[in-house]
């Protein structure tokens, strides 16, 4: 499964041509994370905006079908978990993963969130999920998230949802055109989050 934590980092070359609308940035610093698990849930309609080096994003949040994980993602934006970090894992063709603060793909906040998904859920194109290893159970998540780029990703039900792409897309493409094939998806070049901002309403 590529799903997990298998290294990389982004380091890149001053000589790889960067997508039209992205800046050439630095790998950012390793940051070591250690919170205590969220409590509540977010109320009502929610949005996440997803600011990086090739542009921002939004997601839609579903927060009807995953109370607990949106609720999780919402808390790690608020206190900075994401910003200043990449997507360390790019593979064309499948999807973005980012979320790590450590920035080796093996990184969390200091907990986990269970939640399954919807039995009847499908990792298609802008589907946004948790990452997580092969031995966790379903639904497990800390703050690795992942952005479905194929029509259909072929992932059995186990990935918690956090929501789906509402607009930015086209930024989602560019950062896919630093990814390189193969499970580890090592990007080309360091694609940085700079933040992320949940607006609720």
């Amino acid at each position: 499964m590529l799903l997990v934590g298998c290294g990389g980092g982004g380091g890149g070359t001053s000589s790889v041509a960067l997508p039209a609308g992205c800046t050439k940035v630095s790998a950012p610093p390793v940051k070591q994370v250690h919170l205590s698990r969220p409590t509540g849930t977010l109320s009502g309609p929610a949005t996440a905006t997803v600011e990086t080096s090739c542009g921002s994003f939004t997601i839609a949040l579903d927060t009807a079908r995953a109370p607990k994980t949106t609720a999780s993602f919402a808390y790690l934006a608020r206190h900075g978990v994401y910003d200043d970090t990449t997507f360390h894992q790019i593979v064309p063709g499948f999807v973005i993963q980012g979320g790590d603060p450590t920035g080796t793909g093996t990184g969390g906040p200091g907990y986990f969130v269970d939640e399954p998904p919807p039995n009847s859920l499908s990792y298609t194109r802008g589907v946004v999920a948790m990452a997580k290893s092969p031995v966790e159970p379903p639904g497990r998540s800390g703050s690795q998230f992942f952005v479905v780029t194929s029509p259909d990703a072929g992932l059995t039900p186990d990935y918690a949802l956090i929501g789906r792409v509402a607009t930015g897309f086209d930024v989602v493409e560019r950062i896919e055109q630093l990814g390189t094939p193969g499970p580890r998806g090592v990007p080309k070049a360091p694609v940085l989050i700079r933040r992320v901002t949940v607006k609720e309403g």
